[in-house]
């Protein structure tokens, strides 16, 4: 059964999906300018462990998927992310008062743990009302005007430090929670019936455990997902070292960063266009098999040297491609992963999304922490990751294969 209540209009509902989603991208992109006058000031005799601010928040998010889908499932989207946006802005306060990196540390879980409500339930609310290859499409949409964020973030974080001071990015941060929780609570109906709710138990928990584990399809999505969320990650923790030691261009930094985000949004307007012709895992084996290639040749001129142009255009390139292969895989592989699972897609969002983000730390934790001022280790790291990608996406089944 489905709630009985007036639809937003698609273009709202996908802007608004979006911004929710957004919330993670903002809180970790307009960070990375930040990075370097935080660490001078909190961490002034390890300067390496303010990328940390990053993960910390990731993991956060992961933690609190595994809790965020479940409840949704027992009480609706809305009060949980409207609930999850609180325990954000009350983190976020905490953060912009810290005098200590640990502080900022755990202010940054929790901020995460508060930013897991609207990744998580804003995706069952997707699947609460689209299914399939409509989903699969709906969400490169919402992709699409996620990246955004990206391209803006830096940009916004460089001139709020410029004018205010780095701590004037978590006001920010407050501002943006605010608008998109009153958004939803104004204008968006409750997508999950009374009736179709699932009671808050032990029980139940782990039923809906069980039969996301029991899906083939759903079991290996989630494994994909985890090595491509390693790959970005890893990526978006080297960046800004990269981009300012290594070349020289730390005080252009927001406008590479933006660039590369916006020309990466073509990603998404691809997958929507062609996901209904090729399929889902047609664009996955695809874009791992490109990734491996990029990856290839940028650890290939590493090593060799060359000019200027060469090493620094190829790793644009390569970061280029990361962030595309995020655009045209996770919304195929979310799709694959929810569509057996539409009866109990909040506690599979969530055991999905939780599983896939802790993981995603676990890999590029260690792999960000190697930075050595080259992009060998994150580049390494993540040809290993698409190597395996693409090996287990040749071993997902839809219904009716063999």
């Amino acid at each position: 059964m489905k709630p009985v209540t007036k639809r937003l209009s698609q273009g709202e509902f996908i802007a608004l999906v979006a911004m929710l989603a957004a919330t993670i991208a903002f809180s970790i992109d307009a960070m990375l300018p930040a990075l370097p006058e935080i660490a001078a000031e909190l961490s002034p005799n390890n300067l390496n462990r303010a990328q940390l601010i990053l993960t910390s928040f990731v993991l956060g998010m992961g933690i609190g998927t595994f809790f965020t889908g479940p409840l949704s499932d027992a009480f609706g989207r809305k009060p949980v992310m409207v609930g999850g946006a609180v325990v954000y802005i009350i983190a976020t306060a905490v953060a912009w008062a810290s005098s200590s990196m640990e502080m900022m540390l755990i202010s940054r879980v929790v901020m995460g743990l508060g930013a897991a409500g609207p990744r998580v339930v804003a995706m069952a609310m997707v699947r609460d009302i689209y299914g399939g290859r409509d989903m699969a499409r709906i969400m490169s949409f919402v992709m699409m005007v996620f990246a955004l964020i990206p391209a803006l973030a830096p940009t916004m974080g460089h001139y709020i430090i410029v004018g205010f001071g780095w701590r004037a990015i978590f006001v920010a941060f407050i501002v943006f929670s605010l608008v998109t929780a009153i958004w939803l609570m104004l204008r968006q109906p409750e997508t999950l019936a009374v009736a179709d709710r699932r009671p808050l138990d032990i029980k139940s928990l782990m039923s809906g455990t069980r039969e996301v584990f029991s899906i083939r399809t759903t079991r290996l999505s989630i494994m994909i997902q985890t090595l491509t969320f390693g790959s970005l990650f890893t990526s978006l923790s080297s960046t800004q070292q990269l981009f300012d030691v290594t070349y020289g261009q730390g005080d252009t930094f927001h406008l590479w960063f933006g660039g590369i985000a916006i020309v990466a949004t073509s990603a998404s307007i691809v997958n929507a266009k062609f996901v209904g012709s090729l399929g889902m895992r047609a664009i996955i084996k695809m874009t791992f098999i490109g990734q491996i290639a990029l990856s290839t040749l940028l650890i290939l001129i590493t090593l060799t040297g060359g000019p200027y142009w060469l090493t620094f255009g190829m790793f644009v390139i390569w970061t280029i491609g990361v962030f595309m292969q995020a655009g045209l895989t996770i919304g195929n592989l979310n799709a694959l992963a929810m569509e057996p699972v539409g009866h109990i897609a909040g506690t599979a969002a969530s055991i999905i999304a939780a599983l896939s983000t802790v993981g995603a730390v676990i890999i590029a934790a260690p792999i960000g922490l190697a930075f050595n001022g080259t992009p060998l280790p994150m580049a390494i790291g993540t040809l290993f990751c698409v190597i395996l990608g693409l090996w287990l996406t040749t071993k997902i089944r839809r219904p009716g294969e063999d």
